[in-house]
């Protein structure tokens, strides 16, 4: 009986010290990605028609726009995590790991920012 192999005892990499969080993470994320889809299919759904100007009034209710902001914060981190394991499992070279990780932050959280400026100038009334 052991505790992972002698060079992982040496650096304390055992079972369970890295890489349980950010699996932890990415499945929460995918629970709060569900529920927030369906709820926003079910809104959808019950939405008298999906003209600009129903769709618009429909998130500028306080409740609709903040379910939307976690909807999209939810998304966005859920495949920033997805992506980060691709890049860290695929690409090998120290530079350029270094270089997508850098641009795949700097999509992610470009896109979740926009995603809330967008719905926050809804929310408010903001003009087409």
């Amino acid at each position: 009986m052991g505790n992972g192999t002698s060079i992982g005892k040496v650096r304390g990499l055992g079972s369970a010290h890295e890489g349980a969080h950010h699996w932890l993470v990415q499945r929460f994320t995918a629970i709060g990605n569900l529920v927030l889809s369906i709820w926003l299919m079910a809104s959808f759904i019950f939405l008298p028609n999906m003209s600009y100007e129903t769709v618009t009034a429909y998130l500028a209710q306080p409740l609709q726009a903040t379910m939307m902001a976690l909807l999209i914060v939810s998304v966005f981190w859920h495949a920033r995590l997805g992506l980060q394991v691709l890049i860290e499992d695929y690409v090998h070279t120290a530079g350029n790991k270094f270089a997508a990780l850098a641009l795949l932050n700097l999509a992610t959280l470009g896109g979740a920012a926009f995603g809330i400026f967008c719905v926050i100038r809804l929310a408010l009334g903001g003009a087409a």
